[in-house]
């Protein structure tokens, strides 16, 4: 008996993790990572409350920002991939304290997100049918999310390459429909600029208004950084995390830039529709559509925006077991949370991860929400402490291996302009943090409730990394010892 508990237990630590993930599936997850609600909801509101030009200019800078975060982000993947991405960078690179409360903050982050794209699955699904249960629907997507991470990485990897390709290709359409209405050919008239010179565009609000499109813009972004994750079951990163950063850029001046620029065009800010956001309506590419004579543009639209939902829900699960894995394996979560199947899942990882979106899900439920606001309000928070913590360990690794000897053009992938890239998105990612409640004071009288809201992911990332910091008495790594060793592991 004792014998064969000794094989099992053998067995299970050359188990690891499946380099699964193609070229292909990381492109397309690259390309699809920005594109959700943020482009297919949000922007439209950003339009009406900073008109043209404010939401041109506040996405254009979180656009730059998130190319050079990516950029570093690159850089490290090509060169370590690791499921364990940002928390064993910063575990390497910065301290290990740091590294332990930057993988339960990503954990966090995307396990209360799948809880949020249930409920707004729930919501979509209303528009076909008012009466149905929402619990039927917040299970169902449950299940089929469920899945899809549990056969396989392969499982993973294709789906999110059809949701991704779904997603870009009704860009595209968009882009170009919206293109052929510009000009004239469809639509009736020829739109010209008229749109940025009505009114007080195409700075409508002033400087606040534009400064909350800021803030939502890097919301918008959000899920870019699922690359780095991704990386640690592809096959060959070293090659194909360079090729699949090099759509970023033009991903940002396309997905984004261009389609807000086309809306702008079209849709003059001053539509109201465009500032309710709580029905599919109102999407702005919903409005383009109708304008074009397409009459089916609504439920055209839902389909894709519950893609697109589905989409962050496959995405987040995915996410936070590989992070939970990573945890578990180097002894920062229990240890039977880094149990691998033979197909490669790390199952006890995926199954608390579903179970806790869930549980925060049915919190939505009770009374008027407050629990699940509150969990969602702090988990707003983690995603940029999460690029915070990708700009530091890049500053550090990079230093770090020049310190130690090593040659720039062995890099799998370098990041254009180290180190102006990190150091500028560490700025731009404070600014976006310090500023996420400034609405709490515009009142003249502020709004504590909203405030403390806001703000509660910081003190809650603190206190978990002084904490540890405290438990492992750890110090700050000196450059000439951070391990920037490259093994090429799954974990």
């Amino acid at each position: 008996m004792q014998q064969e508990l000794q094989q099992e237990r053998k067995v299970q630590e050359e188990r690891t993790l499946k380099r699964g993930l193609q070229s292909r599936h990381l492109t397309m997850i690259a390309l699809g990572g920005a594109i959700g609600t943020g482009l297919f909801l949000a922007s439209g509101n950003s339009i009406y409350s900073a008109g043209p030009g404010g939401a041109l200019l506040a996405y254009g800078v979180i656009g730059i920002m998130v190319y050079f975060l990516m950029t570093s982000l690159g850089e490290l993947a090509a060169f370590m991939p690791t499921s364990g991405s940002f928390s064993t960078y910063a575990a390497r690179f910065v301290d290990p304290s740091f590294g332990f409360a930057l993988g339960w903050n990503y954990w966090y982050n995307w396990a209360v997100t799948i809880a949020s794209e249930l409920s707004a699955a729930t919501v979509i699904m209303k528009f076909w049918f008012p009466d149905s249960p929402s619990m039927l629907w917040s299970g169902l997507f449950l299940l089929v999310i469920f899945l899809l991470n549990a056969l396989s990485v392969k499982g993973y990897g294709e789906s999110e390459y059809w949701f991704a390709f779904i997603k870009v290709a009704t860009v595209i359409v968009f882009i170009i429909i919206g293109v052929l209405m510009i000009i004239g050919i469809i639509g009736g008239g020829v739109p010209g600029f008229h749109n940025f010179t009505i009114g007080d565009a195409p700075f409508h609000g002033g400087f606040l208004a534009a400064f909350g499109v800021f803030l939502a813009a890097g919301y918008s972004f959000q899920g870019t950084e699922l690359l780095g994750v991704s990386a640690g079951e592809s096959t060959h990163p070293e090659k194909n995390v360079p090729k699949a950063m090099k759509t970023i850029f033009w991903r940002i001046l396309l997905f984004y830039i261009f389609a807000i620029f086309v809306i702008s065009m079209i849709i003059p800010y001053t539509n109201h529709n465009l500032s309710i956001t709580d029905t599919v309506m109102v999407s702005p590419f919903t409005l383009v559509f109708q304008k074009a004579g397409l009459a089916v543009a609504a439920s055209v639209m839902n389909a894709v925006i519950l893609t697109a939902v589905l989409s962050a829900g496959n995405s987040g699960l995915y996410a936070s077991t590989r992070i939970l894995y990573a945890l578990a394996k180097k002894g920062k979560a229990p240890r039977f949370l880094g149990f691998v199947t033979k197909n490669g899942i790390p199952i006890w990882s995926l199954l608390i991860t579903a179970a806790f979106g869930f549980l925060a899900f049915l919190a939505s439920g009770f009374g008027d929400g407050v629990v699940y606001n509150w969990l969602l309000s702090a988990s707003g928070m983690c995603g940029f402490i999460a690029w915070l913590g990708i700009a530091v360990s890049h500053w550090r690794f990079r230093r770090a291996y020049i310190a130690q000897g090593g040659k720039l053009e062995n890099l799998p992938y370098r990041a254009k302009w180290f180190p102006f890239g990190p150091l500028f998105a560490f700025a731009v990612c404070m600014v976006v943090v310090i500023g996420q409640s400034f609405s709490a004071f515009s009142s003249g009288k502020i709004d504590w409730g909203s405030l403390i809201a806001a703000y509660i992911g910081i003190p809650v990332f603190l206190a978990v990394w002084l904490i540890a910091k405290w438990k492992m008495k750890a110090k700050l790594i000196p450059l000439e010892k951070c391990d920037i060793s490259r093994r090429h592991y799954a974990e």
